[in-house]
């Protein structure tokens, strides 16, 4: 596995020893053991999957994890990159959605001795606000944009990291990070494909944008005078004998 990812350009030594010291085939399902350390994903179960090595590599290094730092993970699934962030971090909390997925989780960080995890099940768009602020926030899962309550809950420099896209073919994984308490910079880390982001700020399940967090062309980073722009119809030219005109009646 440290080929794989040292080779795509994962220096960070403290992402590297966590990645070692966490066994990946303990967080895989029975019968996928001799697969957990392929570059690719795994079913976990409940629809959802288990990312690639290098992807929980990348999203970990680009979250700058460091030592005392208090990180939260949206998509906790399998519980596998909580544990990697586990090993960094000073506390991790993590959120899952499926009930059958974080209990299978908190039995696998109960036997392998992961005390600075703390689980719920919940909707991880919401974030967990009593636990706020956070240095980092990782989400496993795509959105259509990113939710307004995890930028909420990042400290002034903190980073989140999360899959954006108006489709599953064309997500890219965003780095946001929080410059001052009400202005954000946001960087473009290239093209992935996560299962979708369900939830109060994500999508509903089936498959539509959540009213709650939906502010039409934000995805596509459009301002309202260029929505403005897209939805407009030329008027008709006035000389064109083919065209429809109507008279306005006072």
């Amino acid at each position: 596995m440290d080929l794989q990812i040292v080779r795509r350009g994962i220096r960070d030594p403290n992402v590297l020893e966590a990645m070692r010291c966490v066994p990946r085939e303990a967080f895989v399902e029975p019968g996928y053991e001799e697969f957990a350390y392929e570059d690719g994903p795994l079913p976990i179960g409940e629809g959802q999957t288990i990312s690639q090595p290098y992807i929980v590599a990348l999203m970990i290094d680009a979250a700058e994890i460091k030592p005392g730092d208090n990180v939260l993970e949206v998509g906790a699934g399998s519980g596998y990159a909580t544990a990697v962030i586990s090993q960094i971090a000073r506390r991790v909390y993590a959120i899952e959605r499926h009930s059958s997925l974080g209990k299978a989780a908190r039995f696998r960080f109960e036997r392998l001795g992961y005390k600075n995890i703390e689980l719920r099940v919940a909707d991880g768009t919401k974030g967990w606000p009593e636990a706020a602020p956070f240095d980092a926030i990782l989400v496993s899962a795509g959105g259509p944009e990113v939710p307004r309550a995890l930028k909420a809950q990042l400290a002034i420099g903190g980073r989140l990291i999360i899959p954006v896209g108006a489709e599953a073919s064309s997500q890219s994984l965003r780095k946001v990070t929080r410059v001052s308490a009400n202005d954000f910079e946001e960087e473009n880390l290239g093209g992935v494909m996560f299962v979708p982001l369900i939830g109060e700020q994500g999508w509903t399940e089936d498959g539509r944008r959540a009213a709650t967090n939906h502010i039409p062309g934000q995805s596509r980073g459009q301002s309202l005078p260029e929505m403005i722009a897209e939805a407009a119809e030329p008027l008709p030219d006035p000389a064109d004998p083919t065209a429809q005109h109507f008279r306005v009646v006072a």
